[in-house]
């Protein structure tokens, strides 16, 4: 229908006749004619009309236009558009359909609120942030395809309807209209099939795959979501994480013109330690400093705990105490019960509520111990490891959020390495960190039933800026060590068969080691994008509670859908 797109004429063009289509995104008019700007996916042009053709036009009319590219008067030139030196002059045009009243205006620097947004996605994309957002992703996965082919990859795709399994979160199940009762389930991940792949000699996999989680409701998640996820066989630790390092340098490299160099490693317990966090943010360096020795004789009984941590916030010992109110109400916000602290003063002098309830010596020595200047202010997390350490990494960012920490435009990698094997749950059992199949570092490979709560997996994240937006591990390719991680899950050998039958049947048949990983492909391309949501990468998200304001979903079925899936129309009365 066109001869151009519109935001490809140039200079170079003036003189010739051309053919646009697209969208009206704004009308100005000038006393006898009336300027337009056509939009399509190239971008902008201006079109010139005679007043009386154009006294019906309005915004977001989609229409056809005709006529000859002409140089702007001089002056009038519009540097901020690659098409702003030319003009194209209308000889006719034609609606191809009429918009009716926009729901919120699409040209503005202002957008509409999220929830009106995602309503009329359809016309939000029609913007040319998200519009260059989608073009990005594509991008993304261009340079991604491109890089696993040249390591000998193979895509491979796998199923969307599988059998239930546990793999840390619940499933999304479907029924089966021909096996009344019975359920598919849809993939959290296509763990068990690209290990199968692996059994089956493949040897390389790699698939941009859909996943899907039953989660509870959380910031910035999705219910369905995206991921590149590969597998290898005959390989440890370090390829995989080379194959991930190639493919984050080739998307920074020709995305973001930023060349990512050798990825540091660091274990999670040293992240906990020093950053509180399993996915810290290296791009500043305030650190946590252990007190739990300093403390132990403390008479301060809140002190009087398994663990006792501190981070220094630089000059905030001089914030008002409404300031420090707030930051005990920003606590309390993450479950915890408030977040001590202590102010440094000019003279050195301690001030705050801590002060008065610690000892002399501890008064003493604590601007030493946690390396504070005058002027700062110090606050502590005490209680269980993990939970203090982790308010206390919260904390750290926050403070390098109001003060201005993180230089604009930065870039830090990390991969964080050897997690815990098993984790406690609130009944004193145990379950898995990372998911059932991944296997124990091999210091901890026959020993890892004896101390659970030690016990380290060969596992791997990759952090960006902060982000979590990879996680893998090497594999247990040995039937006997299955059963026996099975075992310290408290899974007998039946129950075992009973949910992982076929996959363990196949470890009967010569599995070779292999390992692999899964990058967050939603989070990544937020990232390389610069949105802070990953519902602005994803062409129709779904809100943090899992609805769609696009269509309405989820929704009650009819009668009718119920009974010939196989589903009771009707719950089942109460029990007396």
């Amino acid at each position: 229908m066109r001869t151009h797109d519109a935001g490809t004429l140039r200079a170079a063009d003036a003189g010739t006749t051309v053919t646009l289509a697209g969208w009206i995104a704004r009308r100005r008019d000038h006393g006898g004619v009336v300027f337009l700007d056509l939009r399509d996916g190239s971008g902008y042009a201006q079109v010139v009309v005679r007043e009386e053709e154009a006294h019906a036009l309005r915004n977001e009319f989609c229409v056809l236009v005709t006529g000859e590219v002409q140089r702007r008067p001089e002056g009038n030139e519009n540097p901020e558009l690659p098409s702003g030196e030319i003009e194209v002059v209308a000889a006719t045009l034609e609606v191809l359909s009429a918009s009716a009243p926009l729901p919120f205006p699409i040209e503005t620097a202002q957008p509409a609120g999220d929830d009106v947004r995602y309503a009329h996605r359809y016309l939000d994309l029609r913007r040319q942030g998200p519009a260059k957002v989608m073009k990005l992703r594509s991008e993304v996965n261009r340079v991604a395809r491109g890089v696993m082919a040249d390591l000998g990859f193979t895509e491979v795709e796998t199923p969307s309807l599988t059998r239930s399994t546990p793999e840390g979160a619940r499933d999304f199940v479907v029924p089966v209209r021909l096996q009344p009762g019975s359920w598919y389930a849809l993939p959290q991940s296509p763990q068990l099939f690209k290990q199968l792949l692996m059994i089956g000699g493949l040897e390389r996999y790699y698939q941009i795959a859909r996943c899907f989680r039953d989660e509870d409701f959380r910031a910035d998640r999705q219910p369905e979501f995206t991921q590149l996820d590969f597998e290898m066989s005959f390989v440890d630790r370090d390829d995989v994480l080379d194959v991930a390092s190639a493919v984050v340098t080739a998307l920074w490299r020709e995305l973001a013109d930023h060349e990512v160099g050798e990825i540091p490693r660091m274990t999670y317990r040293e992240a906990m330690d020093r950053l509180g966090s399993d996915k810290p943010d290296t791009r500043f360096g305030v650190e946590l400093t252990e007190l739990t020795s300093y403390f132990a004789d403390t008479p301060f009984r809140v002190f009087q705990a398994p663990y006792v941590g501190a981070v220094v916030m630089p000059g905030g010992g001089s914030q008002p105490r409404r300031t420090f109110d707030a930051w005990q109400d920003w606590a309390r916000s993450r479950g915890a019960k408030g977040l001590a602290y202590v102010t440094v003063a000019e003279d050195g002098t301690l001030g705050g509520p801590v002060t008065k309830n610690i000892s002399d010596a501890e008064r003493e020595g604590l601007v030493a111990a946690v390396g504070a200047q005058p002027g700062d202010c110090i606050f502590f997390a005490a209680g269980p490891r993990r939970p203090a350490q982790e308010l206390l990494g919260a904390a750290r960012n926050e403070i390098a959020k109001r003060l201005e920490l993180v230089p604009e435009g930065s870039w830090a990698f990390l991969f964080v390495v050897d997690f815990p094997m098993f984790e406690e749950t609130e009944d004193g059992g145990w379950t898995f960190m990372h998911h059932p199949f991944t296997s124990p570092t091999p210091e901890w490979r026959e020993r890892f039933a004896e101390d659970k709560g030690a016990a380290l997996s060969d596992a791997y994240d990759l952090v960006i800026n902060g982000n979590e937006c990879m996680s893998g591990s090497v594999r247990i390719h040995d039937a006997g060590l299955q059963e026996r991680v099975f075992e310290t899950l408290g899974m007998s050998r039946e129950e075992a068969r009973e949910r992982f039958g076929f996959f363990l049947e196949a470890f009967a048949y010569g599995p070779p080691p292999h390992a692999g990983a899964a990058l967050g492909w939603d989070r990544l391309t937020a990232l390389l994008a610069g949105v802070e949501s990953i519902r602005e990468v994803i062409a129709f998200p779904k809100t943090g509670a899992g609805y769609d304001p696009l269509t309405g979903a989820p929704t009650p079925i009819s009668t009718a859908q119920r009974k010939e899936a196989g589903i009771d129309a009707q719950p089942e009365a109460p029990a007396s």
